[in-house]
C-alpha cells in the first residue's frame, strides 16, 4: 500500500499447560514461555509500531510474592524494548544454574505459566504508555486482579461508559480501553462477590473460601454479561490473578483470532502463521476463534472453546486479507494471488490487449502476491492466444511463424522502488512535496519512450496521495505511453469504525471524486439531500438507520469514478495517458469467500454502530469539510 494506514493491533496469549521445570528439562532452559512469546510478537510486529507490551501470571505463589509481571514501552523499537527489560530480569539464571523450580518462581520475574503480549497500533493521537495493553486493574484478592489486552474499536464506548457511570463507578477517561477494562471488571467483582456470599453460609475459614472463590469463577458468565452490548470490532485476551485466561472474538469475527492446544501449551494470536512458526506445527492444527467464541484457560490447564454470544452474520475484515495480516498465512497468499489474477480482463481492456509494448510491475512490497496472480493470469491468457493462433494456421505453420509465436513472453519488470522515507523534520509545504515526489525511485532503461505502456499493480488505493505527489510523477520520466494503475481491492468509500484509521470522507479519493461528479453534472441536490437525511437520522432509534451516504455513489458506475480519480490524482504537467483499474466487489468476495467484511467499500456495516458513524462522518464533511 502506497499510503500506510494505522491499523490493527496484535495480541499473543501463552498458557503452559506443565510445570515450569518440565520445559527446563525437554528443553534445557526455563525460558521456553518466554522465547514462544517474543516469535509471536516479533512475526507479528506488521501489527504495531506505536507500542508493545507484555505481561506474566505466575500460578500457586506464597503469600507476599509478586506474581503479576508486566512491562510495557512506547519507544520506536518497542518490541526491543520489552524484551531488553525482560532479558536484563532473566540474567539472574546465570548465577544460580542449579536453582530449582519454586526458586526460580519467587525470585526470577516474568518466569511464568501464563502470558499475555500486545502489539498496538494507535487509533488515535494519543501515543502516551498509559495507552498502550497490556492494561491492569489491580486487588488484594487473586481472583479480582485483571489484566487485559485486546485488538478492538468500540463504536458505543461513550454508551459503555454511560452505563459504568449509572452503576457508581467513576472510570478515569473516556478511552474505550478503560471502558472495556471497568465492565469486565465489575462483572469480575460481581461473580467474586455472588460465590463468596454462597460458600460463606456454609464455611467460616475465609481463607479456603478464598480459595475456592477461585476456583468457582465462571469466566463464561462473567463474559456473557460484560460484552453482550458492545458494539464494534475486537478480539480482547485477559489474565485474571488466580490463574484463569480468556481470548474472546466479537459475534461478527471482524477481527481476527487463532489457537493452538496440545498437551505442553496453549497459544492464541492474531494471526495463523505466526503460531505455526513459533511451533513448528501445521496449518491443519491452528483452528481459527469464531465469531462469539472464547477460549477459556482454567487455573488447572484445562481449555475450552466457547460460544459466549450468539454468532452474527460473518464480516471478518478482508482488509486483513489483502494488505494487513502477513501474506506468509497459506490461504491469504492464494487469495492475494486470486485478486491480481481476476483483474486480467480489465487490464487487458485497458491496454488494448497490446501485450508486446505491455510492462507489469508492482509497487512494493504488500502488492507483491497479488502481482504473481496477475502475471499467471495474463500468462494464461497468452497459453490460449497462442494455442489459437497456431490452430488457425493450420496448413500455413512454419517454423518460423510458429517461432515467432511461442516465443512471444509477458514482460515483467522492477519499475518501482522504495527508496526513502520522508523525513518527519521538513514541515514546510513545498519542501514536504518535493521529498514525497521521492519516496519511490524508478528503474531505467527498460521502458521504450512513447512505445511502451506500464502497468503497475497496488494492492488498495486510500487517498492517493502519494500516487499523485510521487509515484506518477516518478514513472513519468519514464516516458510511457499509458500508465494503468491497478487496485487489487476496490474503491474505498466509505469510514471504517472497527480498529483501521479511516475517519474522514474527505480522505478517501473515491468519494471526492463522485462528489465531483455530481457537480459537474448538476446534481448537487442530492448532496443536500443527504445530508438533511443524516441530520435526520441523529434523532431516530438505532433500528432505522440507513446508510444514506450510499446515494452519493449512486448515478455512477465504478468506472466512472474511476475515470475521474485518474483526472484528479494526475500531476500537473504529467504527459503519459492515466487510467485506474479497481477490483470489483463481486471480485473481492470470490478471492476471499470467508471474509467479506466490506463496508469500507460496499457501505454494508456488520453493526448498528457502523451506521451512525458513517451518516456522522458526512454531516461532518458537509459542514466541516473534513
Amino acid at each position: 500500500m502506497t499510503e500506510i494506514l494505522n491499523h490493527e493491533c496484535g495480541i499473543a496469549l501463552i498458557r503452559l499447560r506443565k510445570p515450569l521445570s518440565y520445559y527446563k528439562q525437554k528443553y534445557g532452559s526455563w525460558t521456553y514461555g518466554i522465547q514462544r512469546l517474543y516469535l509471536l510478537m516479533e512475526k507479528q510486529h506488521n501489527r504495531g509500531q506505536d507500542g508493545a507490551g507484555v505481561a506474566a501470571l505466575k500460578l500457586n505463589t506464597p503469600v507476599g510474592i509478586p506474581y503479576i509481571d508486566r512491562t510495557r514501552s512506547n519507544s520506536q523499537a518497542s518490541i526491543r524494548a520489552v524484551f531488553d527489560t525482560i532479558n536484563q530480569s532473566l540474567s539472574i539464571l546465570d548465577k544460580y544454574p542449579e536453582a530449582g523450580e519454586e526458586w526460580i518462581k519467587a525470585n526470577v520475574p516474568f518466569l511464568a505459566e501464563l502470558y499475555l503480549g500486545h502489539l498496538r497500533y494507535r487509533t488515535n493521537s494519543d501515543l502516551s504508555i498509559d495507552r498502550v495493553h497490556p492494561v491492569l486493574r489491580s486487588s488484594n484478592w487473586k481472583s479480582r486482579n485483571l489484566v487485559l489486552a485486546g485488538n478492538f474499536n468500540l463504536t458505543n464506548a461513550n454508551e459503555i461508559f454511560e452505563q459504568l457511570v449509572e452503576i457508581g463507578q467513576h472510570p478515569r477517561d473516556f478511552s474505550d480501553t478503560v471502558t472495556i477494562l471497568e465492565k469486565i471488571g465489575y462483572f469480575l467483582d460481581k461473580e467474586n462477590e455472588t460465590i463468596y456470599k454462597e460458600l460463606r453460609e456454609k464455611e467460616s475459614d475465609k481463607n479456603a473460601i478464598a480459595k475456592e472463590v477461585a476456583k468457582r469463577i465462571n469466566i463464561h458468565n462473567i463474559l456473557q454479561k460484560a460484552i453482550h452490548r458492545f458494539d464494534g470490532g475486537y478480539v480482547i485476551g485477559g489474565l485474571i490473578g488466580n490463574g484463569d485466561a480468556f481470548v474472546i472474538r466479537d459475534p461478527h469475527g471482524i477481527r481476527p483470532a487463532f489457537y493452538y492446544v496440545d498437551e505442553e501449551i496453549a497459544m492464541v494470536a492474531s494471526e495463523r502463521p505466526v503460531i505455526q512458526t513459533a511451533l513448528r506445527v501445521q496449518t491443519s492444527t491452528v483452528e481459527e476463534l469464531m465469531p462469539g467464541e472464547a477460549i477459556i484457560i482454567k487455573n488447572d490447564g484445562n481449555c475450552s472453546v466457547e460460544q459466549i454470544l450468539p454468532s452474527g452474520k460473518r464480516a471478518a475484515c478482508s482488509f486483513e486479507r489483502i494488505y494487513f495480516s502477513r501474506g506468509t498465512d497459506k490461504y491469504i497468499y492464494r487469495e492475494r494471488k486470486q485478486l491480481g489474477e481476476q483483474l486480467v480482463p480489465q487490464i487487458l481492456k485497458a491496454i488494448n490487449y497490446d501485450l508486446d509494448n505491455t510492462i507489469f510491475s508492482h509497487i512494493p512490497n504488500t502488492a507483491e502476491t497479488a502481482f504473481f496472480g496477475m502475471v499467471k493470469g495474463i500468462e494464461d491468457f497468452m497459453l490460449e492466444d497462442k494455442k489459437r493462433q497456431i490452430l488457425s494456421l493450420k496448413d500455413e505453420l512454419n517454423d518460423e511463424k510458429l517461432h515467432g509465436i511461442i516465443s512471444k513472453r509477458l514482460r515483467a519488470e522492477k519499475i518501482a522502488v522504495k527508496d526513502v522515507k520522508l523525513r518527519t523534520f521538513i514541515t514546510e509545504d513545498e519542501a514536504r512535496n518535493d521529498m514525497v515526489e521521492h519516496v519511490y525511485d524508478v528503474t531505467y532503461g527498460v521502458v521504450r519512450r512513447g512505445i511502451d505502456s506500464l502497468v503497475i499493480i497496488d494492492d488498495s488505493i486510500v487517498r492517493g496521495t502519494t500516487l499523485r505527489q510521487s509515484i506518477l510523477k516518478m514513472l513519468d520520466r519514464l516516458d510511457p505511453k499509458k500508465i494503468v494503475v491497478v487496485s487489487s481491492a476496490p474503491q474505498i468509500r466509505y469510514p471504517d469504525c472497527y480498529g483501521i484509521e479511516m475517519t474522514h470522507l474527505s480522505e478517501f479519493c473515491a468519494f471526492l471524486a463522485a462528489i465531483e461528479l455530481l457537480k459537474e453534472s448538476n446534481q448537487t441536490r442530492i448532496i443536500e439531500e443527504v445530508y438533511r437525511k443524516c441530520k435526520v437520522q441523529e434523532g431516530i432509534s438505532d433500528n432505522e438507520l440507513v446508510n444514506h451516504v450510499k446515494e452519493i455513489y449512486r448515478p455512477f458506475t465504478p468506472e466512472q469514478i474511476a475515470a475521474k480519480i485518474a483526472v484528479m490524482l494526475r500531476p500537473e504537467g504529467m504527459n503519459a495517458e492515466v487510467e485506474l483499474v479497481f477490483q470489483s466487489l463481486e471480485g473481492l468476495h470470490a478471492a476471499c469467500p470467508d471474509n467479506n467484511g466490506d463496508w469500507y467499500f460496499s457501505g454494508n456495516y456488520p453493526t448498528l454502530g457502523g451506521f451512525k458513524v458513517v451518516n456522522k462522518a458526512f454531516i461532518n464533511y458537509y459542514e466541516k469539510g473534513v
